[in-house]
């Protein structure tokens, strides 16, 4: 099974959830997330992932079954067929129980967690990388491998459906920004969270932007507190840093709707989405706004900081800016990371380590939580569950 898709169900609509379930994965299937031969999580493995009852995915499932956008078999499971291309949930990991040891739980902010690396995968993707032919120099864009491999990883695991050209290899998630500030006016205002991430406070005005605060709450970025007279917004929807709170659906298409109308950009920090494991996930701006969106990735916190390299995908007025500077400045990402990342990608050895590292991230919250306690500081919808930091 893979991840979850990107759901939005509405409580308050007067149309049944179970429809708006269905609707979501049959769309998804037109839209080329969801693909033939996929096998469906269970219906109570689904409702457990999405917050809601059996009952509803049970009759979301019979509709799709109905409309022969999906086939079962007794003790198989349920299976995208034909057309519909449905990507399938992930099974949520299963309660975390604190485990029995007295080995201390590292709560440093932005601490990756590289003991659950495979050592032994992440030499084969070394030495994969280094057998590959020497080349004249990295490109501007991205490997073109590597621009595959990212566009693949997006779809299955963050549920954004992009072309290899949209993608350009980065090297991470701050000099992306700083890129991005160079291509702006200087003086141009960007709004940022308040609190948020200072080091990519520090490339914006490195970059000679200006920068406005904006604060956050339990839903994420106030979108109504967002100004005005902006050239851009930066923010980390999927996990806000530092307070790990979501950026609701709602505000998700008001942040949208007003790039559009008032005409800026909005850069998606999606630093650590993949780690989910607990919440159903939320469409990606740059899923919604594809025109106004700039979806950045990095691989510091799914694999490990020493790979030095990320990614982003734009509208291809940006990409064209971006590659011109780069061809101009000779600033262009190390190939080396790259090749490393498309060889864990290839080799399924990535998809494995994502599923090895949900299940510790999440028997480590269990054993903080239990022994804290609940606190006023650990609201249900604001505790992270997931590793912090950015880049």
């Amino acid at each position: 099974m893979v991840d979850v898709p990107p759901v939005v169900l509405d409580r308050t609509s007067g149309t049944p959830l179970s429809v708006q379930l269905a609707d979501a994965l049959r769309a998804a299937a037109v839209g080329g997330t969801l693909r033939p031969g996929d096998r469906l999580p269970s219906t109570r493995e689904l409702a457990a992932a999405l917050g809601i009852s059996r009952t509803v995915t049970s009759a979301a499932y019979d509709q799709l079954l109905a409309e022969g956008w999906a086939g079962g078999r007794r003790g198989v499971g349920t299976f995208v067929v034909g057309a519909a291309a449905a990507l399938p949930a992930r099974a949520p990991a299963r309660p975390a129980r604190p485990r029995k040891t007295a080995a201390p739980v590292d709560l440093r902010a932005g601490a990756p967690c590289l003991e659950v690396l495979d050592r032994a995968a992440w030499r084969r993707a070394w030495r994969a990388a280094g057998d590959l032919a020497p080349d004249p120099g990295p490109e501007p864009v991205a490997d073109p491998a590597f621009q595959r491999a990212v566009t693949e990883h997006l779809l299955r695991h963050r549920g954004l459906a992009a072309a290899p050209e949209d993608v350009l290899a980065t090297a991470g998630t701050s000099a992306a920004v700083a890129e991005l500030a160079g291509l702006l006016p200087r003086g141009s205002r960007v709004a940022v969270e308040d609190p948020g991430y200072q080091r990519v406070v520090g490339a914006l005005r490195d970059g000679g932007v200006t920068v406005v605060p904006v604060p956050v709450d339990r839903d994420g970025l106030v979108v109504d507190a967002v100004p005005r007279g902006l050239a851009a917004v930066y923010c980390t929807p999927a996990h806000q840093y530092p307070l790990g709170s979501r950026l609701s659906a709602a505000r998700r298409l008001a942040l949208v709707a007003r790039a559009r109308t008032e005409g800026w950009w909005v850069l998606e920090d999606d630093y650590d989405g993949e780690l989910r494991y607990d919440v159903a996930p939320l469409p990606l701006l740059g899923a919604l706004g594809p025109d106004v969106a700039v979806h950045l990735g990095t691989t510091s916190k799914i694999v490990s900081p020493t790979l030095g390299v990320g990614w982003l995908v734009a509208p291809p007025e940006l990409r064209t800016a971006l590659v011109d500077r780069r061809t101009a400045t000779g600033n262009r990402p190390a190939r080396a990371g790259q090749r490393v990342f498309t060889a864990l990608a290839e080799s399924g050895d990535l998809a494995r380590h994502l599923r090895r590292l949900r299940r510790e991230l999440a028997a480590r919250r269990a054993e903080v939580l239990a022994a804290v306690g609940p606190t006023q500081l650990m609201d249900p919808s604001a505790t992270s569950t997931t590793a912090s930091g950015t880049d």
